[in-house]
């Protein structure tokens, strides 16, 4: 944060005061680095042996020392003064003692707490009021430039690049690192460029990538690169736009109003850009709804002056499961990437899926989007436009076929035969129904007319080989198949019949 005209309140701001004529009774280069700096937020005087029931953390205590009956008292003295945070403390001379007792000079130094000579010309109240004045000073001074720093991000805002030039003041006031990270997790924007550490920057974006994908409002801080970085997302539950990150230590309340300030414009500014964003994911559905005619002049002509030229055929079409296609963060990550590859990279919402075109030299993008949201993305096979919706059917097919996240090759599912894509949980009820009377038959008679019929059909109904491959006689063969039939209500001697039997047992597999 930009320095203050005024001294923070500190044990080196106490002496430096002239008028209370305070003496350093140690050496300070023996005390610990940034003794004598440390903020101070009261001085409290007591004679007491303990004050620490009713002190608090950072004060500078002052006494007189009557407390002290022996030596033996100071090491013990300082060590509960130590415990509870007393910052300094200040011995007031020729009250009570000539000077300070060297038992005591001891027990600081041993403990590393700053002791200072109060001298009897100035009172314990007028050191007190001393402290107050810079606190009271310092407090009005953080105001100060608290209500400077708002306004100083608030004429940002009205810029060209209103939300770019907020953050860049915004890290300017606290003189850090500031990071806006966009509804995908990825680092949008960053000030100073460059100044975190690319190990540190990786960090953070995991911890913002777990918050967004949570969906909920929510704070949090962690600690990479040996400073600490403070992540608050942008946007409403269950539509958040990004997350701001701070790298900062110990912000004070003034401070934070003005990142709460930044924070509000910054998901005000998102919130206005997510209407445009919308308006443009209608004009890329109109030209997905174009392209599925099969004829890519008018979508050609519409997608180049706002996106660029579409992919070169032969292209790649993948599809997104449906719930997908409403995602905000698929979407803005989906951008991104369409505008550093451009005329390589089109996309937009389908009747039941986000639709990605890539060229066929360029499907590592599915991949990616696979791993990143962890979801199916069904490929179709190359194509040229003309083939268009053929290869969003295509898509279709491989990505229903798929239950596991990753791409789903309709290549594969083609390999795969006709019978996998009817693998429905429908035919696989109808097959099992239609095998039914022969499972029976074999449970109730202890017969294995299922397992004859199913090597029968592999061996192309042939009895020798069946009765080969099961180590039968080709009469028993002929025998359970007659059975079978009976059992069926069926003549297998057609090959329509002999199909539909064999397709049964392989869906019921």
């Amino acid at each position: 944060m930009p320095d203050s005209a005024v001294s923070p309140p500190s044990l080196r701001a106490l002496l430096a005061r002239g008028d209370l004529h305070l003496r350093l009774a140690v050496d300070e280069a023996e005390l610990p680095a940034g003794s004598v700096d440390r903020p101070v937020r009261w001085v409290h005087s007591s004679d007491l042996a303990d004050p620490t029931p009713f002190l608090s953390e950072g004060l500078v205590l002052l006494t007189t020392g009557t407390q002290f009956a022996s030596d033996d008292d100071y090491a013990a003295y300082v060590g509960r003064l130590r415990a509870r945070g007393v910052r300094a403390l200040g011995f007031g001379t020729e009250v009570v003692r000539d000077g300070i007792p060297s038992g005591l000079t001891d027990a600081c130094l041993a403990a590393g707490m700053p002791l200072f000579e109060v001298p009897y010309r100035t009172p314990f109240i007028a050191v007190a009021r001393a402290g107050a004045e810079a606190i009271a000073a310092d407090a009005y001074a953080r105001r100060s430039w608290s209500l400077a720093a708002q306004r100083a991000v608030s004429l940002a805002a009205l810029r060209p690049d209103g939300l770019s030039a907020t953050l860049a003041e915004l890290s300017r006031q606290l003189d850090c690192w500031v990071g806006l990270f966009d509804a995908a997790g990825a680092l949008r924007t960053a000030h100073p460029a460059g100044s975190l550490a690319d190990a540190a920057v990786d960090g953070v974006a995991a911890e913002v990538e777990t918050m967004l994908r949570r969906g909920t409002r929510a704070a949090s801080t962690l600690r990479v690169d040996d400073v600490s970085v403070s992540v608050q997302t942008l946007g409403r539950g269950g539509n958040l736009r990004g997350a701001l990150a701070i790298a900062a230590d110990d912000l004070d309340h003034e401070a934070r109003s003005v990142v709460t300030a930044v924070v509000a414009m910054a998901a005000l500014a998102l919130e206005q850009q997510d209407g445009l964003g919308r308006a443009i994911g209608t004009f890329r559905a109109g030209l997905v709804q174009a392209l599925g005619s099969d004829d890519p002049g008018l979508a050609r002509r519409a997608a180049r002056d706002l996106f660029g030229p579409l992919p070169t055929a032969p292209v790649v079409v993948g599809l997104t499961p449906a719930a997908l296609s409403r995602s905000t963060a698929m979407t803005e990550w989906l951008e991104m990437r369409a505008h550093e590859r451009r005329g390589e990279l089109f996309f937009g919402r389908g009747d039941d899926g986000l639709v990605i075109v890539v060229p066929t030299g360029a499907t590592g993008i599915l991949a990616e989007i696979a791993d990143r949201f962890e979801t199916v993305v069904g490929s179709s096979a190359p194509t040229g436009y003309d083939g268009f919706s053929r290869a969003v059917t295509q898509a279709r097919t491989a990505r229903d076929r798929t239950a596991t996240p990753g791409v789903a090759d309709f290549t594969d599912t083609a390999r795969a035969g006709l019978l996998a894509a009817l693998g429905s949980e429908a035919a696989r009820t109808v097959a099992a129904g239609a095998l039914a009377p022969l499972q029976q038959y074999d449970a109730e008679q202890g017969s294995a007319l299922l397992e004859t019929l199913d090597a029968w059909l592999a061996h192309d109904c042939s009895h020798e080989a069946t009765a080969q491959a099961l180590g039968i006689h080709r009469h028993t063969v002929r025998a359970r198949i007659a059975q079978a039939e009976r059992v069926l209500g069926r003549d297998l001697s057609s090959f329509s019949a002999r199909a539909e039997l064999w397709a049964a047992l392989r869906l019921a597999e």
